[in-house]
């Protein structure tokens, strides 16, 4: 039996930073608070519990009495969020990705001008994720979020638009809520179209590592008799990724863990896989796929 892991998979560049920053911080302190699970993946988050790192679910469930040190993860918060830190007293550790920060900077600018013209802007989204709390926070949570292409009922055709999307939502979806919003604007103007040329503006703001991310795994897939897809139960992107390579590999499994694995290893002798691909989610760490490796082996 042959195992390859694939080396495209694992942390994306804003994962890496935070966790880097993290584990940076408790060299020094011993101790850090973090608002919500640094990476949806229980296992590097129990990992980084044993160094130190408290998850948190608000500021409030600080118990510091001096001066507390609370670390803001890739996904990003709302304003709101360090509002209520400097005036509680908080210090904040902002390990915001640059891509999210970018883009909730884009959304901002795009919320005011939409004040000004009576307009509205639209987030491809997954509601309640934490990148997206934050992007929302960037219009005082004005912003209507859809979920998928076909969930237009919160947007209205007679008024502006800007539309964004989440980061690590698919190209595909996205384009296909671009298509949708454009139809509904031709039905509400008729024949006339509104007057503004620039009514509707798309932005691409998919951060290009998990947009390509789908094309080299439909590669590694195809180069294997079977996959075991490692990811966290919560993770959006893994959900999505895990979908698509069964689609261009039937015979793919998901896995949370090593510990998963012995319920696999006799699908894996009945379909005749002699060469086994490990791959993951941008929230899965690599130790953990090496660790599934492990434990695949007979």
């Amino acid at each position: 039996m042959d195992i390859v892991i694939d080396d495209n998979a694992g942390f994306c560049f804003g994962v890496v930073r935070a966790i880097s920053t993290a584990e940076e911080e408790l060299k020094h302190a011993g101790r850090l608070y973090c608002l919500g699970d640094i990476v949806h993946n229980n296992a590097e988050v129990a990992r980084l519990r044993d160094k130190g790192l408290e998850v948190i679910d608000r500021l409030g469930d600080v118990r510091d009495a001096s001066r507390p040190r609370v670390l803001i993860r890739a996904h990003g918060e709302p304003p709101s969020t360090y509002a209520e830190a400097k005036a509680s007293g908080v210090e904040l550790i902002d390990a915001t990705c640059p891509i999210v920060l970018a883009l909730q900077q884009r959304i901002r600018k795009g919320y005011e001008e939409m004040c000004r013209r009576g307009g509205q802007v639209v987030i491809l989204g997954k509601p309640g994720h934490a990148e997206v709390v934050g992007l929302c926070g960037q219009t005082e949570g004005n912003a209507v979020v859809v979920s998928s292409a076909e969930d237009l009922d919160g947007i209205d055709f007679g008024r502006p638009i800007r539309l964004y999307s989440q980061t690590t939502k698919s190209r595909e979806e996205y384009a296909r809520l671009i298509e949708n919003v454009k139809r509904g604007i031709d039905k509400h103007w008729g024949k006339k179209g509104p007057e503004e040329e620039d009514f509707f503006v798309a932005y691409n703001t998919i951060c290009s590592r998990v947009a390509n991310r789908a094309t080299r795994l439909e590669e590694f897939a195809r180069g294997v008799d079977a996959v075991l897809f490692v990811s966290g139960q919560g993770s959006s992107n893994g959900h999505y990724l895990y979908e698509y390579c069964r689609r261009v590999q039937p015979r793919t499994y998901l896995v949370y863990g090593p510990e998963e694995v012995e319920g696999v290893k006799e699908q894996l002798r009945a379909v005749g896989a002699e060469r086994i691909g490990i791959t993951g989610a941008t929230s899965t760490p690599r130790w953990l796929m090496e660790a599934v490796a492990e434990n695949l082996r007979w």
